[in-house]
């Protein structure tokens, strides 16, 4: 890719074009994913069942062995900013909230 940038023979609406389908689309994606995972959580979170439990991580049994697997929490809590993982359960009742925060944080690009 990194040819076709700074090919002198190649004009410059062209290397705009390449920019524009191929290294874009792949510096979104994270984000993307990110928003994706926030609506989804936010609608598991309101439902409180099974799906609930799981994430915020309140069933029982011994952990297993070896380094904790990231939670889905602790990794939107970073995401949407300063606060803690409570206030996010709180903010998650209030759906008008929830899309503000998230809506703040894909505008952010954090």
């Amino acid at each position: 890719m990194k040819t076709i940038l700074t090919n002198k023979h190649l004009s410059i609406e062209t290397r705009k074009r390449a920019l524009q389908c191929y290294i874009e689309p792949v510096l979104i994606c994270p984000r993307t994913i990110r928003k994706r995972q926030a609506t989804f959580l936010g609608h598991v979170m309101r439902r409180g069942k099974l799906e609930h439990l799981v994430t915020t991580g309140k069933f029982e049994g011994k952990r297993s062995r070896g380094r904790q697997r990231e939670k889905i929490m602790d990794g939107l809590a970073t995401w949407l900013g300063p606060g803690k993982v409570s206030d996010i359960l709180a903010a998650v009742k209030d759906r008008d909230l929830w899309r503000d925060m998230i809506a703040n944080a894909y505008k952010q690009g954090t």
